[in-house]
């Protein structure tokens, strides 16, 4: 998954000045006239004028419904909707006939979980997860699991962060039926050994789901020769608009797996007396998809590709390593997550001060962070931790986001002694 060291060191430096020029929302000011500092990317990321720009043209000159016209707007409609598949699938290194669109990664999880895992799901069956998983990666198990009279199974972290490798692979066992595990963790960063859980899993027969929502923008990804089961993310952490996803699944899993929602083109014959479906992907997009949302998602990603996603990681990294600098001598700092290679997010707290209060603090001073749980109570309650607040970095991000949320945290550690 990370590139070869020669391809890192000839990769040419981003341009951020010019990368920023792109995206109109990091032009203004808040809180009298403060300087916009975006540093919640890991919640959503903004969108460049590539972007915004398909969108409006799809809608103002396109816009109709796919698959259903022979009209010269249907015609286009369509067109844009399935080219987009196709580009999404390069990008993804999978197969057209493996992508499935949905709205986003929490439904591309209740698709597998209800559709592939549950029919097969018998009492003492397990479902292996982490301590680091999203909401989305754990309560749509527990719903098929308490169904089915089957349990859950998890692996801890250790201190800093990382995955109990091996203490995942002991709860890796002959009962498992899923594991489900995510790629970059969205509050602590960390980035998961996924190729190698994902063989670990094989080995055993074990069907494996990687939640990429964190990771598709930051690390390049070969789903085929990663080898799981299914991938899913969100366009909205790729630069792409809101309640859009992606589900890649093997090809041959799809063919196997019944419909979760019925409806329009989901269907190939339909009469009162019974019902033929459609072949995947089209068997699990009932209704009128998200159309900007799929020619959106195209247009980001022929965005990023013109960046350079290694050009873009190593920019992150670099800010990463800035800020755990800038902010190190702040008084009463504590950060959660300090996992060796992590992706730019740090989760922190001020000592004695209420995560909330900290970041209302900061958004005065014009800097965007996270507060709250994240949606990963779990991992929180491990930590002993109601909260935190986080600061998570993207392309477009600079020096001057950095050394603006240095001293506005400074500012709030003064206002709250």
């Amino acid at each position: 998954m990370n590139a070869p060291d020669n391809a890192q060191k000839t990769q040419p430096a981003l341009d951020v000045a010019h990368v920023r020029k792109q995206f109109p929302v990091l032009h203004q000011h808040v809180h009298d006239n403060k300087r916009l500092a975006y540093l919640d990317n890991a919640a959503t990321t903004q969108k460049p004028e590539a972007v915004l720009n398909a969108l409006d043209r799809y809608y103002r000159y396109d816009n109709s419904n796919v698959h259903r016209g022979v009209h010269a707007l249907a015609a286009r409609a369509t067109q844009g909707y399935e080219q987009a598949r196709a580009r999404i699938a390069r990008f993804a290194n999978a197969s057209e006939a493996g992508t499935v669109f949905t709205r986003g990664t929490t439904e591309a999880i209740n698709l597998v979980a209800y559709s592939h895992v549950l029919p097969a799901l018998q009492p003492g069956d397990e479902i292996l997860l982490t301590e680091m998983e999203h909401h989305a990666n754990i309560v749509p198990w527990q719903l098929i699991a308490e169904r089915a009279g089957a349990r859950i199974v998890v692996a801890p972290v250790h201190e800093d962060g990382r995955l109990d490798l091996d203490a995942w692979r002991v709860r890796l066992n002959a009962r498992t039926r899923m594991a489900a595990f995510v790629h970059v963790s969205n509050t602590l960063g960390t980035v998961n050994p996924v190729a190698e859980m994902v063989a670990e899993a094989r080995k055993q027969g074990v069907s494996t789901l990687i939640d990429g929502a964190q990771a598709v923008a930051h690390i390049p990804l070969q789903f085929e020769d990663l080898g799981a089961d299914f991938y899913t993310f969100s366009a909205h952490k790729l630069y792409g608009p809101t309640g859009f996803g992606v589900l890649l699944a093997k090809p041959e899993l799809l063919a196997a797996m019944p419909p979760w929602q019925g409806g329009g083109d989901m269907i190939d014959t339909v009469s009162f007396e019974g019902t033929t479906y459609a072949d995947g992907p089209a068997r699990f997009e009932a209704g009128t998809p998200h159309i900007a949302g799929a020619i959106g998602l195209a247009a980001a990603i022929d965005w990023l590709d013109a960046q350079g996603l290694r050009a873009a990681k190593a920019h992150e990294d670099a800010l990463l390593a800035q800020a755990l600098e800038a902010i190190d001598d702040v008084p009463g700092l504590q950060l959660f997550g300090t996992a060796p290679g992590k992706a730019a997010i740090i989760a922190f707290n001020l000592e004695g001060a209420h995560a909330s209060d900290v970041s209302s603090l900061l958004d005065m001073q014009g800097v965007a962070v996270r507060v709250g749980h994240h949606c990963t109570m779990p991992l929180h309650a491990r930590f002993g931790l109601s909260g935190t607040a986080r600061a998570s970095f993207a392309i477009y991000n600079d020096a001057d986001d950095i050394a603006q949320f240095a001293s506005a945290l400074r500012k709030a550690r003064d206002m709250l002694r």
